[in-house]
């Protein structure tokens, strides 16, 4: 993920590109971006050569893409946008029922910004490319957050609470198994909506046995408690380790707000829609 400022332009309407071969995909897509974000303009492109076309006609903000187009793929689009673009940042997402086997292998170039899995379906893209767009937080979730570095604690806990979100930090693993073993009991009076860690922490503990208790000990699916960890580890091995071990993504250091933002607020509108069923 490249760790660049994005710019929200808030007054005037953001222009997504949706790349994709099927037609009914990009209409979808549109429909559902449409009634996310009225004010959206939708640029549907079937191919990378048409993408081309409509990028020389004007800038957009955002791009989504398909892993195959007919006429190459979408980490070729995504070298393209960038080209194009010059110093101007673009969101460029991979939609793909293969995005999390790619993103496990290390597969996407840094010129692809993020990806999403398509087996959430377009209501779940819309709200993940809302995030990009027009970020809309959520007050009063919970973080809890094992860092053990108290300056880094301080800036990135800012971060999060310019969000309004409620930060519970800890210096330990040890001391978030405590936390969360407290609330499995009932005996917390907060209930953690998403777990931040980074990996390398003080003690015999790491961020990576962190994400494998939530998993395993505790038993919280990836939409139940998402967890994100921080990593300024660029060994493609050591994060796809993170991944398969059940991390919901990595947030590359040094931390960019934007991008911690986006993904902390997309992964908590995520669970919360998976809440929404046993809600009825």
């Amino acid at each position: 993920m490249r760790p660049q400022v994005l710019k929200h332009l808030v007054d005037d309407a953001p222009r997504v590109m949706v790349v994709d071969g099927s037609k009914l995909v990009r209409r979808l897509i549109a429909d559902v971006l449409k009634r996310e974000l009225p004010a959206v303009e939708v640029v549907g492109c079937a191919s990378i050569e048409e993408a081309r076309t409509a990028l020389e006609a004007g800038p957009v903000n955002l791009v989504t893409t398909s892993l195959t187009l007919s006429d190459g793929d979408g980490l070729a689009l995504a070298r393209l946008v960038r080209e194009t673009a010059g110093q101007a940042y673009v969101p460029v997402i991979v939609v793909s029922g293969d995005a999390q086997q790619h993103l496990e292998q290390r597969r996407f170039t840094d010129y692809v910004t993020d990806y999403f899995d398509k087996a959430l379906g377009h209501e779940a893209l819309a709200t993940f490319i809302r995030g990009y767009v027009q970020p809309e937080t959520i007050p009063g979730a919970t973080i809890l957050y094992v860092e053990d570095s108290r300056v880094v604690a301080e800036a990135t806990k800012r971060m999060l609470e310019r969000q309004s979100l409620n930060v519970l930090h800890v210096m330990t693993a040890e001391e978030a198994f405590a936390l969360l073993t407290a609330e499995s009991l009932g005996r917390s009076s907060h209930r953690i909506d998403l777990v931040l860690t980074d990996v390398t922490l003080k003690g015999e503990l790491s961020g990576r046995d962190v994400v494998e208790r939530v998993r395993v000990d505790f038993g919280y699916g990836k939409r139940r408690l998402p967890v994100l960890v921080m990593t300024g580890d660029g060994n493609p091995l050591n994060q796809s380790s993170l991944l398969q071990a059940g991390a919901n993504d990595l947030v590359q250091k040094p931390i960019e707000e934007r991008l911690l933002v986006t993904k902390v607020l997309f992964q908590l509108r995520l669970a919360r829609l998976n809440d929404k069923p046993a809600v009825r």
